[in-house]
């Protein structure tokens, strides 16, 4: 594993958030969920500027429903367990 500690990859969150022209709390909330690397030094939480440049939004609206096929056959399994446990 390969660690990337070059000084100028690494930008505090409100540089990320200039970067993207968006708001600081907009970057921590996907630093919370995960979407870009971290590095904490002296308890500030810096970003790889790489990921913050790459940084593609997923689309906007409700998560894609399942399948009406795959539904049925959840459904199937459940009622199949179900039956197994009597």
């Amino acid at each position: 594993m390969s660690t990337d500690l070059d000084a100028v990859s690494w930008i505090s969150q409100s540089e990320a958030a200039r970067l993207r022209s968006v708001s600081r709390q907009a970057i921590a909330s996907l630093v919370k969920r995960g979407r870009f690397r971290t590095l904490e030094i002296g308890g500030k939480v810096l970003v790889h500027r790489k990921d913050v440049e790459l940084y593609e939004p997923k689309p906007p609206g409700p998560r894609p429903k399942v399948e009406r096929s795959q539904k049925k056959t959840a459904g199937k399994k459940a009622a199949k367990r179900s039956k197994a446990k009597k």
